[in-house]
């Protein structure tokens, strides 16, 4: 009987020394982790800072390593390109498959590819290369331009971009926050200016004005954008641009489409693919 109550006894002291040594693993184990908030310039900076906490960071896109989606280009008199877009985020490689380039360079006749590995833009037409300069240009800016498309709103944090509030304004009823944005320019060269719409209840840019400095384009162009939710990242799956002022009035109401589609990220791509 005493052996009985003996082996009861050490039997509890054993089960109270493991509650207790797990109670202690936990507290120990247990840590509060401070979300360090980065130092804003202004309220511009922060509200932008605000639209990626809902869009997803570039270092979310790093994270999922690539992309590969269908892109539709078409312009108001119907003509299009359509391509088969893969990006890799790290180093921004760019290839793009046209199964149609009715806009670029519309005079090359035959299967398409163009492709930037990270140093070197270049374009193949039915696998030959093509070295014209004029052509290369063309990719140079098709290839920067629809990277920077996909992935913009995730940028908008990326070093040497300026922001400026500039207060509220009123857009088809909606109350927006104006942030300009400008971007710094080691060689003092003319850089482009946005102008971002920002909705203060879903945090998300709804539209913005844009020029194209490096097509000659001062005058704003306004962009009216939808978001399509893929693996926790909300993307600009929609967009439409046309002439406008800087008050944001459409001047011609005549549009230029951009649809993406099919998109898939971590595709494993090889980067083989975005060399020439």
């Amino acid at each position: 009987m005493y052996y009985s109550k003996l082996v009861v006894v050490i039997i509890f002291s054993m089960l109270l020394a493991a509650c207790g040594n797990k109670e202690a693993k936990t507290k120990e184990t247990t840590k509060t982790v401070e979300v360090k908030m980065p130092e804003f310039q202004n309220k511009g900076h922060e509200l932008v800072y605000k639209m990626t906490q809902e869009t997803g960071s570039y270092q979310d896109l790093l994270n999922l390593k690539d992309i590969v989606f269908n892109y539709t280009y078409r312009t108001p008199d119907q003509k299009e390109d359509i391509s088969i877009e893969s990006y890799i985020f790290d180093g921004e490689l760019s290839h793009g498959t046209y199964l149609k380039h009715e806009r670029t360079l519309p005079d090359l006749k035959g299967k398409m590819q163009q492709g930037y590995n990270g140093k070197d833009f270049w374009l193949k037409i039915d696998g030959q290369e093509i070295t014209d300069s004029t052509a290369i240009a063309s990719v140079t800016f098709t290839r920067k331009t629809n990277f920077y498309w996909l992935a913009m709103m995730q940028k908008l944090l990326d070093p040497g971009i300026n922001y400026e509030h500039l207060g509220q304004d009123s857009v088809d009823g909606e109350i927006y926050e104006v942030v300009k944005i400008t971007f710094t320019s080691a060689d003092d060269v003319a850089t482009d200016i946005y102008h971002l719409y920002i909705n203060p209840k879903t945090h998300l840019v709804d539209q913005f004005l844009f020029t194209v400095v490096s097509k000659n384009v001062s005058d704003p162009l306004l962009m009216r954008v939808e978001y399509e939710n893929i693996e926790g990242i909300l993307l600009m799956t929609y967009r439409k641009y046309t002439k406008s002022d800087w008050e944001a009035n459409v001047i011609n109401d005549a549009w230029v489409e951009e649809i993406t589609k099919d998109i898939k990220f971590n595709q494993n791509l090889d980067r083989a693919l975005f060399n020439n």
